[in-house]
């Protein structure tokens, strides 16, 4: 795959769409191979292809960063926190999975509670949704989380005062993440894997027409 040829569009919405829940990659792949880009072009390529494949060592390394910047502000780590899982919640994939999670747990304590928490039915015509499939946490729609955790995470952040923190914390933490994908020479395993996801992504769409 040309990364080169990906717009930053087609990322972003790659990482919204793409599954979350795998491990992150080993810290002796993360820090090996590091070389300079030859061309704006292979730098535009490898960045993007970095992006995607440590996307989880990125997220997790700028959390320990801004924890580490909040060490001192209890409410401001909460908010992080909070702030995290907001983010993750517009990911496709982790939406739904952590929505299943709760409800099973519900389940265990009020079954008639956690069958209300199940989204509503989409209309199928002729074998394909009549529209989009709309993601749903709990039995409500995802921008309701979203826009509930924006509201308390920001009162949290200006209550904690941490706002000048974290804009620093966040932008070493965007830095440091600029600088490895930048520098991090793309290997065989990294591309084998992109090309694995492609084609499990293409199947899937695939087997719902």
């Amino acid at each position: 795959m040309d990364w080169g040829n990906v717009s930053t569009e087609d990322l972003i919405e790659a990482l919204r769409e793409v599954e979350w829940s795998s491990p992150p990659r080993p810290l002796s792949e993360f820090f090996s191979r590091f070389t300079f880009p030859r061309s704006y072009s292979k730098w535009n390529s490898r960045l993007k292809c970095n992006l995607y494949y440590y996307r989880t060592n990125y997220f997790i390394m700028i959390v320990a960063i801004l924890a580490l910047g909040l060490l001192r502000r209890p409410l401001a780590i909460v908010a992080a926190l909070l702030t995290a899982l907001n983010i993750a919640f517009l990911n496709d994939s982790f939406a739904g999975t952590f929505s299943e999670k709760v409800t099973r747990t519900v389940r265990q304590f009020s079954p008639h509670l956690a069958a209300k928490m199940r989204p509503a039915l989409t209309p199928v015509i002729r074998g394909r949704p009549s529209t989009k499939r709309a993601i749903f946490i709990c039995g409500r729609p995802r921008w309701i989380f979203v826009f509930v955790f924006s509201i308390v995470s920001f009162f949290l952040w200006f209550v904690s005062c941490g706002l000048l923190t974290v804009f620093w914390a966040f932008g070493i933490g965007l830095l440091a993440t600029l600088a490895h994908a930048s520098f991090r020479s793309p290997n065989l395993k990294a591309r084998l894997n992109t090309f694995r996801e492609e084609f499990r992504a293409v199947w899937r769409n695939y087997s719902e027409l």
